[in-house]
């Protein structure tokens, strides 16, 4: 393989030399933002313990910069590498600030006393999390989102070139959830630190990663750029998902099809649909969807959520194939939905189809302001 700033050599980790994941070959280059991503128990922190040295490999080896980290001095790799884990650190009456400062102490002597220097980094760290205000407060004393923001704050004090997080946005809401990741980027992308991360939120996964890493069974199932590992049937055997689907598009996972025979036709298209095809799913009401242009943003959702879709064939007027199929899916159903669908040159026809929709008394129109 080519240089890489860390390398995963033919790298096999477990417990009690027993192998859980064998053969891992990864090349991470400086920067890069790398996230493992696969079911619960598949060995994910386990890989990040064993290249932190919290475990001992079974097999292979682990470089960085070309030097084998299980030769460095735990003092001289604290230098280099950052690591926050799920664990709870026990501490004793020790405020967020002093919690924070522990990422100094590499680079203090024996006694760990801190320089001006030293407490301005603590100071730094805080304010980059956003967690100035809880620096004098008793770190047992604030919430679990609170706690994770302090313990990156003492990973972003050690000034690492590299840092280890095993589900770093376990416990926070979506705002510190996109507020820590976006620190992360900007580590990564601005100081050029290597981000080597688990992560549950496979939609934030699919936004954030530079590679992203698939663990399931007793090896490293793809690994590659996100554009290649996010597709329907990678996430569909990576989390064997048999009640439900995953939209690549959406970056979401979906809930399972209503079933049954459907009673009710959406007419939708340019994202008028959507609202209403998730309404209808809540209801586990089943539905047609239509007329729908293939590159449509509503054909892709209704592809998971409709019993059925009447297509038709990008940039192309309606065909009176298409709209028969409209008209003959309306005498199926008990009712028709207009999700408000614009109409243009192109799909002149709709005005036709909800005429007809009328006629039979069955058109409703939809309220988007209940949606």
């Amino acid at each position: 393989m080519a240089d890489y700033y860390f390398h995963m050599d033919h790298m096999t980790v477990g417990y009690n030399k027993k192998p859980l994941i064998k053969d891992i070959e990864i090349g991470i280059n400086k920067g890069e933002i790398i996230t493992l991503i696969g079911p619960n128990g598949s060995g994910k922190s386990t890989i990040l313990k064993s290249i932190s040295r919290n475990l001992e490999l079974v097999a292979g080896t682990v470089t960085l910069e070309n030097n084998q980290i299980r030769e460095m001095s735990f003092r001289d790799l604290s230098k280099k590498m950052a690591v926050m884990l799920t664990e709870r650190i026990k501490t004793e009456y020790l405020t967020c600030y002093e919690i924070v400062a522990t990422g100094r102490y590499p680079y203090t002597g024996r006694l760990g006393i801190l320089s001006k220097e030293d407490e301005d980094i603590v100071e730094e760290s805080l304010k980059r999390v956003h967690a100035e205000e809880l620096g004098s407060r008793d770190f047992n004393a604030i919430s679990d989102g609170q706690r994770q923001r302090i313990l990156l704050a003492r990973a972003i004090c050690q000034q690492p070139e590299i840092i280890l997080l095993d589900e770093p946005t376990s416990f926070l809401d979506i705002k510190h959830k996109l507020e820590l990741l976006a620190i992360l980027r900007s580590m990564a992308k601005e100081k050029n630190i290597t981000v080597i991360m688990s992560l549950h939120e496979i939609d934030l996964a699919q936004k954030i990663s530079d590679k992203v890493v698939c663990v399931k069974g007793d090896h490293i199932s793809l690994f590659g750029d996100p554009e290649k590992i996010f597709t329907y049937d990678n996430i569909k055997d990576l989390y064997s998902i048999d009640n439900g689907s995953y939209d690549p598009v959406f970056g979401s996972i979906e809930l399972p099809r209503p079933k049954g025979e459907p009673e009710t036709f959406v007419l939708a298209g340019c994202g008028t649909g959507i609202p209403v095809f998730r309404k209808l799913q809540k209801e586990n009401t089943p539905f047609i969807a239509g007329i729908l242009y293939s590159n449509d943003i509503d054909y892709e959702l209704a592809t998971h959520l409709a019993t059925e879709i009447i297509e038709e064939k990008p940039f192309s007027m309606i065909s009176e194939e298409s709209v028969q199929k409209a008209k003959a899916a309306i005498d199926r159903c008990s009712r028709v939905i207009n999700a408000g669908v614009p109409i243009g040159d192109l799909n002149q026809v709709f005005k036709e189809i909800l005429a007809y929709a009328e006629k039979n008394g069955k058109l409703e129109q939809e309220d988007r302001k209940t949606l």
